[in-house]
């Protein structure tokens, strides 16, 4: 199961789908509020635990116990707490969110609310111009010149459109950190990426895990930068 992170959708994955499915059945998913799957109500808050509590749902429905997860992001904290549901026979967490401290402060959504406005002129603008992609994308790729226009679009269309977007983003920001496996029995690995501009891998990790690695030249969302790394750093943690 590959799950996207905070204001993304199941395309950010398009870059290794068809390397990872030539090995393993694979299911890309749109998390409750992004892509093409409804928003949760807000009461109580969509927090990665509730998040992960919807995947376990779709995984009932789907008849399947526990599944490898791979998450970026969000999706990385998300897939350990699928594990701790007991859902998870291994999870990677790719540039994986709540390893902080402690809760974060509300944040303004400057840039969402910017996305959402220049809507009607998205499709031209990035289509039109390498460098307003490259300016549009310098925060999460590594290096922007490697997505193609019509991704790029995508990547900024499902960040502006994604009716759980504040919602999930003050509840993750809310949420108690990561501070403990506890309930977790499945590997863990965790990649983070050289040129991550949202997020640092802590100083210390709070807990053990069995592999912790680095994306070298790789951005927050490191799919188009080096789409073999993230292939191999997916089987490695699902093949053991």
């Amino acid at each position: 199961m590959l799950v996207h992170g905070l204001g993304g959708d199941r395309g950010i994955w398009a870059p290794v789908l068809g390397a990872l499915a030539s090995s393993h059945d694979v299911i890309a998913v749109d998390l409750p509020g992004f892509g093409r799957s409804a928003a949760l109500p807000e009461d109580p808050p969509p927090s990665p635990v509730r998040l992960a509590g919807a995947l376990a749902e779709l995984l009932d429905a789907l008849a399947l116990d526990r599944v490898h997860v791979a998450g970026n992001s969000l999706g990385g904290w998300v897939g350990l707490e699928l594990a701790r549901l007991g859902r998870a026979l291994s999870v990677c967490g790719i540039a994986p969110a709540g390893f902080w401290g402690r809760p974060l402060p509300p944040k303004p959504f400057v840039a969402h609310h910017v996305s959402r406005a220049l809507r009607p002129v998205l499709r031209p603008a990035i289509h039109g111009s390498a460098r307003l992609r490259h300016r549009a994308l310098t925060g999460v790729v590594g290096d922007p010149s490697r997505v193609p226009a019509a991704d790029a679009e995508r990547i900024i269309r499902a960040y502006a459109d994604g009716p759980g977007f504040v919602a999930v983003n003050k509840a993750m920001r809310a949420a108690e950190p990561l501070r403990s496996r506890e309930g977790i029995d499945v590997p863990i690995t965790l990649a983070w990426c050289e040129l991550d501009r949202l997020v640092r891998p802590p100083r210390q990790l709070p807990f053990a895990v069995e592999r912790e690695t680095e994306l070298a030249g790789c951005g927050h969302v490191p799919m188009w930068d080096d789409p073999d790394a993230i292939v191999d750093v997916v089987k490695a943690t699902a093949d053991g």
